[in-house]
């Protein structure tokens, strides 16, 4: 339980609170279990403290320092954290329900089997905005708030253009070059380069790049990763795939499987003699078909979304 001469010295007020923490750096403040429910301690420093099954109910703990505190099921419900500084915060099994985050520092949060529902991400002044996620909170608000972030995700919806093939040293010609024609052409090219190690991170990177993309342009000369890629991102995605293929080189043998199962994988292939080639016919033969099929593609959502009584 919590050590009476700390929730005694809390209970004086912030300022000598704080004083204390200042003189004391080294002991680690122990309100296990303290009923500190509508307790006004607005920027009280509780870095490290041992908070654990403390009743914080509408407790007023904007802009507190809670670095590295143990909150673990601690009750929060309605607490106002805006501003709160929670980096390395353990809140497992904590209740959230309700708190004010607007503003809050969350990085390296535990939030194991922690409630956090009607989250408030908004200041007073502003209409209530709640989400379910401390650590999204902070890029929601974004979303709402800030245009540049809107302007980027929008841009690479309309433009981006993910890039996938194996581009080794003697193929880099075929990767700069695509770049600069699709620039040329308005998109933004983003790279992803079969030619890594792989891992968990590169496959859920790749994923998350597709779902982000205009449409996908794949190199599927010597592939070697390739497969596992396509397969782990076409069955997901309704984003086109348009494939491309160095001309003396065979598709790997499921790549038609793919094309015929998922009708946003594009026929044919385009075969490419040579670099310039394939930049000669990259509007007419690649992208002017990926576009159609993501118009084709968008409608098809749109038409499903009709609700008929």
């Amino acid at each position: 339980m919590a050590n009476d001469k700390h929730v005694a010295m809390l209970k004086k007020g912030v300022d000598a609170w704080n004083k204390w923490r200042l003189k004391n750096p080294y002991i680690r403040p122990d309100l296990s279990g303290a009923d500190l429910r509508r307790a006004k301690v607005r920027e009280a420093n509780f870095n490290g403290a041992n908070l654990s099954g403390a009743k914080l109910h509408g407790a007023n703990l904007n802009g507190a320092n809670l670095r590295g505190a143990d909150l673990r099921r601690a009750y929060l419900q309605r607490a106002n954290l805006q501003a709160a500084i929670l980096v390395g915060t353990d809140f497992s099994d904590a209740d959230l329900t309700g708190c004010r985050i607007y503003g809050v520092s969350a990085w390296r949060l535990k939030l194991k089997e922690a409630k956090q529902q009607n989250l408030i991400i908004t200041r007073a002044d502003e209409p209530t905005v709640t989400v379910d996620n401390i650590e999204v909170a902070q890029f929601v608000y974004l979303l709402l708030h800030n245009e540049k972030i809107r302007d980027v995700i929008d841009t690479i919806g309309k433009k981006g253009v993910l890039l996938l093939g194996r581009f080794t040293e003697g193929r880099m010609v075929v990767l700069e070059r695509l770049r600069e024609k699709l620039r040329d052409l308005g998109f933004v090219p983003m790279v992803f380069n079969f030619d890594k190690p792989e891992t968990k991170d590169f496959t859920e990177t790749m994923r998350l790049l597709c779902n982000l993309s205009h449409f996908v342009i794949v190199d599927i000369t010597n592939p070697r990763s390739a497969p596992l890629e396509l397969q782990a991102t076409v069955p997901d995605y309704m984003v086109p795939f348009a494939p491309i293929l160095q001309q003396g080189e065979e598709p790997f043998s499921m790549f038609a499987d793919l094309q015929n199962k998922y009708d946003w994988v594009l026929q044919p292939v385009v075969g490419y003699p040579s670099v310039d080639r394939l930049i000669e016919v990259l509007e007419h033969k690649v992208v002017r078909p990926a576009e159609a099929k993501f118009n084709e593609l968008l409608a098809r959502r749109t038409k499903l979304l009709r609700v008929e009584n």
